[in-house]
């Protein structure tokens, strides 16, 4: 295998897990002496509104740090409404169709998904005899969807669900982020397949907690996104011995800005979003990390499980599923019943900064280093890929 592409709706410029994932990705099969390329949208994540500098262009190709990265032109949007989503989705499986018949594309095509219809666009073009079509699992749509309350069961989500089992039989092999992703997908089509945690490459930080207070430094960073529930999860937690610190975006940001700005008697703090190598180094300052999912949603494992492992930063996980067990496995931190805010405040009342030591946090990383190794990952990832083609 010398060439592979790598077709993504998300990657950075733009912020957030799904970027970051395959970026890790493209830099580490680069790093095996592959040659890659990166298929994806003008960035317009997560603002929905494409950023400063790749406006009004149909298609930009640069080259970042030996990997190729096509650009296509995409209609932006993050609006609820459900016909300029779809718009949005379908825009870009038009750029893609009109790049594939221009563009002559590797032997292995690696494949994100979701979306459902940009990757069956892909599946349905690219499919070849001479070509080894990978998909990259990291949510079971249409299943998330509905328990995220996206949408209910009926014509919609039967016909999503006939487009979620063409994708897996089309496949030649599957990467899934979880366990239970890929149960999921045994039930519904048998294929080859691998485990591939959404384990991060980066350079450890040394930082400690700043002890100037007897609080508990809580701190979120990620998306304020409907799924990660941050607003209902400021209105429900139990301060007496924790302030809450919070970095990101995403479509709660402006709900929690006006409750902060209500309740200026709590200690919640927002600031905004800031660069991810920036956030790595002042993580570490803080005494506990909190993980949270709304509901609980089957096959979802937070990258940031990884991440803050890696870091050393004890996490307190409250979204259930695979990730708890994960969490509760490894002795990351400690875990609350998903949306049970009773159960979560009784584990924060219980948790002392005795328990944040610079001691757990060394057994931590220790932990992470043997268990979320990036590159025994892709080690055996690569193996797997060679004896397909």
């Amino acid at each position: 295998m010398k060439r592979v592409s790598i077709i993504t709706s998300y990657y950075p410029p733009e912020t957030g897990a799904a970027s970051n994932r395959i970026y890790h990705l493209a830099e580490g099969l680069k790093d095996q002496e592959i040659d890659v390329s990166i298929i994806t949208p003008m960035p317009n994540y997560p603002h929905g509104k494409i950023f400063k500098g790749y406006r009004g262009k149909f298609k930009i190709r640069t080259n970042e740090n030996g990997i190729t990265i096509n650009r296509l032109w995409v209609f932006a949007s993050n609006s609820k409404n459900k016909l300029l989503r779809l718009w949005a989705m379908l825009s870009y499986s038009l750029s893609l169709s009109w790049f594939f018949i221009f563009n002559k594309l590797p032997e292995v095509v690696i494949i994100q998904s979701p979306p459902l219809l940009v990757s069956f666009t892909c599946l349905f073009l690219l499919k070849s005899k001479k070509r080894t079509v990978v998909l990259n699992v990291s949510d079971l749509w249409p299943l998330a969807g509905l328990e995220l309350r996206a949408f209910k069961r009926g014509f919609a989500y039967s016909l999503l669900e006939r487009i979620e089992a063409y994708n897996y039989k089309t496949a030649d092999f599957i990467m899934g982020q979880s366990d239970e992703i890929l149960s999921h997908i045994r039930v519904i089509q048998e294929k080859p397949a691998f485990l591939y945690r959404n384990y991060p490459d980066l350079e450890l930080v040394t930082s400690s907690p700043i002890q100037d207070s007897e609080r508990i430094k809580l701190v979120y960073a990620g998306l304020l996104g409907i799924a990660q529930g941050i607003l209902k999860l400021c209105q429900e937690i139990d301060y007496s011995g924790i302030e809450l610190h919070i970095y990101g975006q995403g479509a709660e940001k402006s709900e929690i800005e006006t409750f902060i700005s209500n309740n200026p008697e709590l200690p919640i703090y927002y600031h905004g979003e800031i660069r991810r190598s920036e956030l790595i180094k002042i993580i570490g300052t803080y005494d506990l990390a909190l993980i949270p999912l709304l509901n609980r949603i089957y096959g979802s494992v937070p990258s940031k499980i990884f991440e803050l492992g890696l870091l050393g930063l004890p996490v307190l996980y409250f979204g259930g599923g695979e990730g708890e067990k994960i969490v509760a496995e490894h002795g990351l931190g400690w875990t609350a019943e998903a949306g049970n805010y009773e159960v979560l405040n009784r584990v924060l009342r219980g948790i002392t900064k005795a328990d944040l030591s610079m001691e757990k946090r060394h057994e931590i990383r220790a932990t992470a280093k043997e268990q979320f190794n990036f590159k025994s990952q892709l080690e055996r990832l690569m193996e797997r890929l060679n004896d397909l083609v």
